[in-house]
């Protein structure tokens, strides 16, 4: 597979490709992300977060041993502390690869996946395959926390500018807010990403108005999900100072993968895999 250090502008994003449906492990393309994170000042040797990108594929099929085809609904968890996140479309025709593809069986299946994908981030990856026996006990759960969305509020810039958050430091609270107006663009084709957020903190009270501004910014900002996810974390920490802070966004699926990255400096790690109504 591609371990070399390459842009997203190198990559199948964006491009008319051949769809191959016989394992290939090098259609994944990794992308390094400290490239972005140098962007908003974060050191790799001292990370002020810990946390997953939690994947989820819903098109995930292949053959069995006897050439019967198989479908399951996979979930990857990426760390947040990988050199590498993995761009989406190479992942989409990595997944496809297995289409023609016959396995021994569901732990070879998980086996190969978590192989290939450790490699291709540079950490392990866990795995997880849901078959279709299983698919009734999904549900779908929205994220907690006080919608900031209904505040009546005039808007007229769509990019991040972090100067407009504000937190009244004589007033430290512990609150969980969210917001279903998230919305970014894809850094190489523009295309929309569409998402809604949870924020978790504690510390000096976060003006709302002047939150849902800020999360507005991002309308016509291009940047992976991951990295939107982070400019988010890393401008709360440094414009409002909570003690605890944790972010976390979910993100409509595209391609038949979502992708719903978890950033945290509170020690914890998401719990399941939910979707929400959107997604």
């Amino acid at each position: 597979m591609n371990t070399q250090a390459m842009s997203p502008e190198q990559s199948p994003l964006g491009k008319t490709v051949s769809y191959q449906d016989h394992y290939d492990p090098s259609l994944l393309f990794p992308i390094p992300r400290q490239v972005k994170r140098d962007e908003i000042g974060v050191d790799a040797a001292a990370l002020p977060f810990a946390g997953v990108d939690i994947w989820t594929g819903f098109e995930l099929s292949w053959l069995n041993a006897r050439g019967k085809p198989q479908v399951g609904i996979a979930t990857f968890r990426i760390p947040a502390d990988s050199p590498s996140l993995i761009e989406s479309k190479s992942f989409k025709l990595y997944l496809n690869s297995y289409n023609q593809t016959r396995m021994a069986g569901l732990d070879a299946l998980r086996r190969q996946l978590a192989d290939d994908l450790s490699a291709a981030a540079g950490k392990p990856i866990g795995v997880d395959i849901m078959l279709p026996q299983q698919f009734g006990g999904e549900s779908i759960v929205e994220l907690a926390g006080d919608s900031i969305d209904d505040l009546d509020i005039e808007v007229d810039n769509y990019a991040p500018c972090p100067q407009i958050l504000r937190a009244d430091a004589g007033d430290i609270v512990s609150e969980t807010l969210c917001s279903h107006l998230l919305k970014s663009n894809c850094l190489v084709t523009g295309q929309p990403d569409w998402g809604s957020v949870q924020i978790r903190y504690t510390g000096p009270r976060l003006d709302r108005e002047a939150l849902l501004r800020y999360l507005i910014g991002f309308r016509q900002h291009n940047e992976f999900h991951e990295q939107c996810v982070e400019r988010i974390f890393t401008d709360l920490l440094r414009a409002c100072a909570p003690s605890r802070l944790t972010v976390y966004a979910r993100y409509t699926r595209r391609g038949g993968l979502d992708i719903n990255p978890f950033r945290s400096n509170c020690g914890e790690m998401p719990v399941g895999n939910s979707r929400t109504a959107r997604q």
